[in-house]
C-alpha cells in the first residue's frame, strides 16, 4: 500500500479541525439560546405622530452606580437609541445639564425642576424627553446592569413608554443574548470566538442592554 503523502495528511487534519470547529459552533448556546426577552415595559402601541425629535438625558446612577460608570455608558445608550431610528435623537451633555439645571444628570424618579420638560422642548426643539436611570450596577464578573427608562412628551407631560429591567450575566439567557449581539460581527473570524469577552466588559455589556431596552419602544 502506498504511503499517504504528507501534504494530504496535513489537508486531512485541517479539514478535521475545521469540521470540529464548525460542529462546536453549531451547538454553542450563542446559536441555540435560550435568549433573554425583556417583559417589564409598557407604553403606547405606536409612537404619537407628534413625537419626531427626542432629547436623551445623561444616564443617572445616584447611589446605585458610580458616576464614572454612568458617564462611560452614556455613548452606548445614545448609539443604541439612534440605531432604532424611531425619531431624531438629540443628546444633552452632562456639562449642559449642569449649566442649565445645576446637576450633571437627572433621575426619572426625582422631583423635576420647574418647567423642566417645556424648557428642554424650547431649547432643543424636541417633542419628548427620554430619561435613563441605572438602578443596579456591578462592573465585575458576573456583570449586572439595571435599567429604568421613561419617555415623556413635552406638550402634555404624559409618559409614552416606560421600561424597568435588570440584566445579569449570571442568567444564561442574558449571557447568550450578549454573546449573540456581538456574534454578528464574528461570523467570519473562525476559529476564534471573541464574544465571551463581552461578558467581561461593562461597556460591551451595556451596549447589548441598551439595544434590548430601546427595541421595546413603541413602533411607528
Amino acid at each position: 500500500m502506498r504511503p499517504i503523502s504528507p501534504i494530504f495528511a496535513v489537508l486531512g487534519l485541517a479539514a478535521g479541525l475545521v469540521g470540529c470547529a464548525t460542529a462546536t459552533k453549531l451547538v454553542d448556546p450563542v446559536n441555540q439560546g435560550p435568549f433573554f426577552q425583556p417583559h417589564n415595559f409598557s407604553g403606547d402601541p405606536h409612537l404619537p405622530a407628534a413625537i419626531r425629535r427626542v432629547v436623551l438625558l445623561p444616564l443617572h446612577g445616584g447611589d446605585d452606580a458610580p458616576s464614572e460608570a454612568t458617564e462611560a455608558l452614556d455613548s452606548a445608550f445614545a448609539t443604541a437609541l439612534q440605531a432604532q431610528m424611531r425619531f431624531e435623537v438629540v443628546t444633552l451633555s452632562r456639562e449642559e445639564c449642569q449649566k442649565s439645571f445645576g446637576v450633571p444628570d437627572i433621575s426619572s424618579a426625582a422631583a423635576l425642576p420647574h418647567d423642566f420638560l417645556r424648557a428642554l422642548g424650547r431649547k432643543f426643539a424636541v417633542d419628548a424627553v427620554l430619561f435613563v436611570d441605572v438602578t443596579a450596577y456591578r462592573g465585575y464578573r458576573p456583570l449586572l446592569l439595571g435599567v429604568r427608562a421613561k419617555l415623556a412628551s413635552v406638550e402634555d407631560h404624559r409618559l409614552v413608554w416606560t421600561f424597568d429591567e435588570v440584566f445579569s450575566a449570571s442568567d444564561p439567557a442574558v449571557a447568550n443574548s450578549v454573546r449573540r449581539f456581538f456574534y454578528r460581527n464574528e461570523l467570519d473570524r473562525m476559529p476564534f470566538d471573541l464574544t465571551p469577552g463581552a461578558l467581561q466588559s461593562p461597556v460591551h455589556f451595556a451596549a447589548y442592554a441598551a439595544e434590548a431596552t430601546f427595541e421595546t419602544l413603541p413602533s411607528r
